[in-house]
């Protein structure tokens, strides 16, 4: 499926252009014995990323990721900047590392998990039939850690062909906080691609589009009455509300693969009061921008046929991230890295996702984005996340010979 830019951001797409190499059968053997080298090692700083709690606006987790993050860039001679953004509860992180050569590549990745407190001690980092497991564990410290281990083997190759590497740790991704997203966009302004190191597909993917995210609200007022006395007398909101998540769950649209599913309903708290208010919370996904106004318009239009009468229904969609289209120049940049991937006799699968990330911030500023270069794993957000420990070679090799190939446009 192939989804496009508006004429201006396919312009400044465009403008960086992307030779396609040609690939031998072989790899290159000094980045693939240091990928080798560094396994143990990145597991290691994987399990201490696992073991600390950092859910979306935990501060005490969430800078202790950061502090260990930030070390490791420095010892690679990076030079930091942390962005303080208190919706995260935390900085984020820029870190800067400058080169001899002509192109800004940007990395990305986030710190924050989905997780709350307590779960890296119920379920501590562990492998078991060749899988690591615990929370955040590929989504996305398995990314962290593919990132700073690249960077590794570039700098043992004492490659800096590159203008400057970009490695952007963003504290709130889960959550989406606006001062992370205009972070993104202006630092993705300033480069000419940009690497985002979100989970590998479980079929060993990349992916190269991605659904934009909203949440639809809907709140309903009724009337309080007594539920066994004089129920009649209420006017129920709780009630109404159902009615509402049945039929605006209807909107979305199968063939432009757009959904809305309802996720929260509060209502009520006492059960023999007829509850006088009640607020309903949908996920809405969309592959098409326009499909987001079109979702919009039907919340208010379809919600005006209410159940119960005398209620008050009032909708709003609260916009996320924006879809990430694929592209002319994403389509270069995977066959790129297909033929990295190929050197080490393996085949990338490419895939789009109905999962917002960081990548579409990138991507709607007109920077050629790649999503999904961090540790191929599955089970994403549940407590069964898992990371296959095999593909942590591969990936490290992928992402540091693709930095290098992108250095040489």
């Amino acid at each position: 499926m192939l989804f496009t830019f508006p004429r201006t951001l396919l312009a400044a797409t465009l403008a960086f252009s992307f030779a396609l190499p040609a690939y031998s059968a072989e790899p290159h053997k000094q980045v693939q014995a240091d990928a080798e080298q560094y396994k143990a090692e990145a597991l290691k700083l994987l399990e201490r990323l696992v073991n600390i709690d950092s859910g979306s606006g935990y501060e005490p987790g969430l800078t202790q990721v950061r502090d260990i993050a930030v070390d490791e860039l420095k010892q690679l001679g990076f030079s930091i900047e942390l962005v303080p953004d208190k919706a995260a509860n935390n900085s984020h992180v820029i870190a800067t590392l400058k080169g001899t050569g002509k192109a800004k590549i940007l990395l990305m990745a986030h710190m924050d998990t989905v997780f709350k407190e307590g779960s890296a001690a119920e379920r501590p980092f562990h492998i078991k039939d060749g899988r690591a497991y615990g929370p955040g564990v590929m989504d996305d410290k398995g990314g962290i850690v593919a990132g700073i281990y690249a960077l590794k083997v570039l700098k043992n190759q004492g490659f800096k062909d590159y203008a400057q590497i970009t490695f952007l740790l963003d504290a709130s991704e889960e959550t989406g906080s606006e001062a992370a997203s205009e972070l993104i966009r202006s630092t993705a302004k300033g480069h000419d691609v940009t690497l985002n190191l979100e989970p590998g597909r479980p079929a060993d993917g990349l992916v190269v589009w991605r659904k934009g995210s909203a949440t639809a609200v809907v709140e309903v007022k009724g009337k309080a009455a007594h539920a066994g006395v004089a129920p009649e007398l209420g006017r129920n909101a709780a009630m109404e509300a159902a009615h509402q998540i049945l039929q605006l769950g209807k909107l979305g649209d199968e063939d432009k693969k757009t959904t809305i599913n309802f996720t929260v309903l509060k209502a009520g708290d006492r059960t023999n009061v007829i509850p006088d208010q009640a607020t309903a919370k949908a996920d809405v996904r969309a592959a098409l921008p326009e499909e987001f106004d079109r979702i919009e318009k039907d919340l208010a239009r379809v919600s005006a046929n209410k159940l119960i009468p005398e209620t008050d229904v009032k909708t709003n969609l609260q916009r996320g991230l924006p879809p990430m289209p694929q592209t002319a120049e994403s389509d270069k940049l995977v066959a790129i890295a297909q033929g990295i991937y190929g050197e080490l006799g393996r085949k990338l699968t490419i895939e789009g996702s109905g999962g917002a990330a960081d990548a579409s911030l990138s991507a709607g500023v007109g920077t050629p984005t790649l999503d999904g270069f961090g540790i191929v794993g599955g089970n994403i957000h549940t407590p069964e996340e898992y990371a296959e420990v095999e593909s942590v070679v591969p990936r490290v090799y992928l992402l540091s010979r693709m930095i290098m190939e992108l250095a040489k446009r």
